[in-house]
């Protein structure tokens, strides 16, 4: 099973922005706006990820045992650019502090061991 179906601690842990076009389905925006909240000019974020103790509105999760994103097909660019660590075999410093930050320890080698390539999560190429 891919570590992140059991971790969730990216989505609560940071504040997710991007730019509102993201969520403006009048240019194509997928992000469902009603889960957002405006934060800047051209920034948008996801509700919840705001505030001092982050927590995504869009996470179904109890950290550390279980994890969903319920918009993931829909979900902001700056979440698909989070990648686990050693996913792709270099650590990722965003995962490792969000896994910290929740006492979880950071992902190893052997945590992949099981996961299949056509089960790991590219980020977008942009």
């Amino acid at each position: 099973m891919h570590p992140c179906l059991s971790c969730g601690a990216c989505c609560a842990h940071y504040r997710v922005s991007f730019h509102w076009s993201e969520a403006d389905p009048a240019l194509g925006g997928a992000v469902p706006v009603e889960l957002t909240e405006s934060l800047r000019t051209h920034e948008r974020a996801m509700r919840g990820t705001n505030q001092a103790q982050p927590r995504c509105v869009a996470l179904d999760a109890d950290i550390g045992r279980y994890s969903r994103c319920t918009i993931h097909q829909r979900r902001p660019t700056t979440c698909a650019l989070v990648v686990a660590s050693l996913e792709f075999g270099q650590r990722s410093v965003q995962c490792d502090k969000a896994r910290t930050a929740h006492g979880l320890p950071v992902l190893l080698e052997q945590d992949w061991r099981d996961v299949g390539q056509a089960e790991r999560n590219p980020p977008p190429v942009l």
